[in-house]
């Protein structure tokens, strides 16, 4: 998606410029992956200057259990566009983006701010079988590690700032996909 520019610099793709955020309506999503399963770096989409860049990195305690990325042409109520965990058999790298089918949605507080994690697997996966359809799915140990992460990453720097409040299915996960998507258009 990098491209040359008339001075001859290469120039990464503004990704809510050349990608739509999917069919989601019938749960399927564009997404870009800013954070590979494992990393300590928590890397962001920079959406003024369409690159990527490293916000900070976290302490080593606390890689990412999940590829982490984003859905285009998306804002979430935090101003970022809407996040998206990756469940996939290995880490994906920074700047990949996918196809992929909505299983659920994690409802999560930062900074007293709701900031959802729509819940995704890659679109055609021929490892599992395209078998993962919901978070169930998944398993209980799956959805108590992403709790206990997204707990206390930052319990470090700022302990007690975030909070869990549950998961919501396929169906909240589309609605909450929908207001992102409208708030984007309205910007």
């Amino acid at each position: 998606m990098a491209r040359l520019s008339k001075e001859g610099i290469l120039v990464m793709a503004d990704f809510n410029q050349v990608l739509e955020p999917g069919d989601w309506q019938n749960g399927v999503v564009n997404t870009v992956v800013e954070i590979s399963e494992g990393s300590h770096l928590k890397i962001e989409w920079d959406r003024k200057r369409a690159v990527f860049m490293i916000d900070r990195v976290e302490p080593d305690i606390f890689p990412k259990p999940v590829n982490y990325g984003f859905i285009p042409q998306t804002i979430d109520e935090d101003g970022d566009e809407l996040d998206t965990l990756v469940v996939c058999d290995e880490p994906i790298p920074t700047g990949v983006w996918l196809e992929a089918k909505v299983i659920g949605i994690l409802n999560f507080e930062d900074d007293g701010e709701m900031d959802y994690k729509i819940v995704v697997v890659p679109a055609d996966n021929r490892n599992t079988g395209d078998s993962i359809n919901s978070l169930e799915d998944l398993g209980e140990r799956w959805k108590q590690k992403i709790e206990f992460h997204f707990s206390h990453y930052k319990d470090l720097k700022k302990p007690g700032s975030t909070k869990v409040q549950g998961w919501g299915d396929v169906e909240a996960a589309k609605k909450i996909i929908a207001e992102c998507v409208e708030r984007f258009k309205s910007q």
